[in-house]
C-alpha cells in the first residue's frame, strides 16, 4: 500500500480529548476519542497497512475541527459537509456511508439498518462494521442502538454515546 500522511489534532470535548486526523486535502481520514488512541492506530494498520501512515500534528485548526467546535456548540447539522475518506471493505464503507444517512435526533438498530442496505440477514456483520468505523460521531455510529431500544457497545464507552445522543436531543435516554 502507499504511504499515507495524516495530519493529527486534539479536540477538547465536553466527554474528552477527540483525536482528528486529516488528509493533505482536508478530508477526514479517523476520529476516536484519545482514551482509544491506541484503537485508532489499530485500525489505521488495518485499513492501510503496518507502517504505512505518518502522523504530523497540525498547527492550526483543519476545517473538520472547525465542524467539530461548531457541533459540540449546538449546530447539530455542522458535520453534515466533513468530507471524509476511509479504507475499509466495500462492504464496510457501504455500511459507513449508510451510518452518515441517519438523522441527527433519530436512531436505528442494527437490524433496521441492515435492511435498509437490502441485507436484512447481515445484522452481524452490520455491527461488525459499525464496530471498526475509523470516523466516529461525523459517521454517527453512536446512532446505532440494540432492537429494544437499549445503548449497545460504542468505542468510545456508553457514557459517551448517552452523551452524544442527548446532545443530538434525544430526551427518552435521560
Amino acid at each position: 500500500m502507499q504511504m499515507q500522511h495524516f495530519k493529527r489534532e486534539y479536540v477538547p470535548t465536553p466527554v474528552g480529548d477527540m483525536v482528528v486526523l486529516t488528509d493533505g486535502s482536508g478530508q477526514l481520514r479517523a476520529l476516536d476519542w484519545s482514551d482509544f488512541e491506541p484503537r485508532m492506530q489499530r485500525l489505521l494498520r488495518l485499513h492501510y497497512g503496518q507502517d504505512a501512515v505518518t502522523l504530523e500534528d497540525r498547527p492550526t485548526p483543519s476545517e473538520v475541527t472547525r465542524a467539530l467546535q461548531a457541533y459540540l456548540a449546538g449546530d447539530l447539522q455542522a458535520l453534515d459537509a466533513v468530507q471524509v475518506q476511509t479504507a475499509g471493505t466495500p462492504f464496510q464503507r457501504e455500511v459507513w456511508q449508510a451510518l452518515r444517512q441517519i438523522p441527527v435526533g433519530q436512531t436505528v438498530s442494527y437490524g433496521e439498518l441492515a435492511k435498509r442496505l437490502g441485507r436484512p440477514s447481515a445484522v452481524r456483520a452490520v455491527g461488525l462494521a459499525n464496530g471498526a468505523n475509523p470516523v466516529g460521531v461525523v459517521v454517527p455510529c453512536h446512532r446505532v442502538i440494540g432492537a429494544n431500544a437499549s445503548l449497545t457497545g460504542y468505542g468510545g464507552g456508553l457514557p459517551r454515546k448517552r452523551w452524544l445522543l442527548q446532545h443530538e436531543g434525544h430526551t427518552w435516554l435521560t
